[in-house]
């Protein structure tokens, strides 16, 4: 038999909302929260490009681990190339992606 446990989402106390761009989109966020949550919440799913094996071609990466593991949601921010998975959100933080049309 299973058992249900009552909705309890309306507990959890969330810090403050905040805006961040991701390339030219504006994504909410709660302040603090992984940059890759608000991403897929936001319906974000490609974050970078990669090479493939034929010449000139590439393929859309996104989340895979989501604990800074493989890197396959790496993102820049100020020029540094950072995971997704292990930047928090901020308001104003400015977020690209890699590869896009490589």
């Amino acid at each position: 038999m299973i058992r249900l446990i009552p909705d309890q989402s309306r507990r959890i106390r969330r810090t403050a909302e905040v805006t961040f761009w991701f390339d030219d989109a504006q994504i909410p966020a709660h302040e603090g929260e992984p940059v890759a949550t608000a991403l897929l919440r936001a319906g974000q799913l490609r974050l970078r490009d990669a090479p493939t094996v034929a010449e000139g071609a590439s393929a859309a990466r996104g989340l895979f681990c989501c604990m800074g593991a493989c890197q396959e949601c790496a993102v820049e921010v100020d020029g540094a190339v950072v995971e997704a998975c292990r930047l928090e959100a901020v308001e104003g933080l400015r977020v690209r992606s890699l590869g896009r049309g490589a």
